[in-house]
């Protein structure tokens, strides 16, 4: 990475703009030294799921797991909990574990939704008010994206 007298290096710009497009991710950032340079882009916007992936509510013991009931019109634009960072999606801290929500579970704001595996560390996310669980919208260990909408708290 090389600074010029008129700035950053616009082959550098280009360069992880490139990455961005062939990876399909959503923002970029690299640090030298004091330089730090970010590339993003904005995410599509999501603005109603007409029909989510199922989710899997856990099962009773002995039985098997089934599919949970999608909500007919689930509103995501003003009540999903958003991805905050790219990753893998788990509803549960292990595999044989209980998972942390249940559709129809009543939460508590800063009540751990899932966990979010990003560059081998597990990050709790929050519940960012209290409610009702309506949706999940993701299947557990699914990748997720920045911005996606994981859960439906109503």
């Amino acid at each position: 990475m090389s600074i010029k007298k008129t700035g950053v290096d616009q082959q550098l710009i280009r360069d992880l703009a490139g990455i961005l497009n062939d990876t399909n991710l959503t923002e970029i950032e690299v640090e030298l030294g004091d330089l730090k340079v970010r590339v993003s882009r904005q995410a599509p916007a999501v603005h109603a799921i007409a029909a989510p992936q199922p989710t899997y509510a856990p099962a009773a013991a002995g039985q098997p797991a089934t599919a949970a009931a999608p909500a007919a019109a689930v509103d995501v634009s003003k009540n999903a909990v958003a991805s905050p960072m790219v990753g893998t999606a788990y509803l549960a801290p292990s595999p044989d574990a209980k998972a942390f929500i249940e559709i129809g579970q009543k939460v508590k704001e800063g009540q751990t939704l899932l966990i979010i595996e990003a560059m081998k560390t597990m990050n709790q996310i929050p519940s960012p008010r209290a409610g009702t669980v309506t949706a999940i919208l993701f299947e557990d260990a699914q990748p997720v994206e920045y911005g996606m909408p994981l859960v439906v708290i109503e």
